[in-house]
């Protein structure tokens, strides 16, 4: 797998500042996309994510993570 650069957006921080944004607990969202607290841990951990847990994610949050992933790509394409 090829390493991620650090410009390149780490979902994982991302989510988890949302969640916080938003005042809604590691344990509800987790039961709102039906994982345990452990994998959510997990998944704030990495910089990727599978898009159907993003999706799931998205919806529980009702916030459109993959914007992040389209911004990201839209700023190298002008660079």
């Amino acid at each position: 797998m090829e390493k991620r650069k650090d410009t390149e957006p780490h979902i994982g921080n991302i989510i988890k500042q949302e969640l916080q944004r938003q005042g809604r607990s590691i344990t509800w969202l987790a039961s709102q996309i039906n994982c345990s607290r452990e994998n959510l841990y997990k998944i704030f951990r990495r910089s990727w994510i599978h898009t159907d847990m993003l999706l799931r994610i998205c919806d529980a949050l009702n916030y459109d993570f993959f914007k992040v992933y389209s911004n990201y790509r839209n700023r190298q394409s002008v660079n």
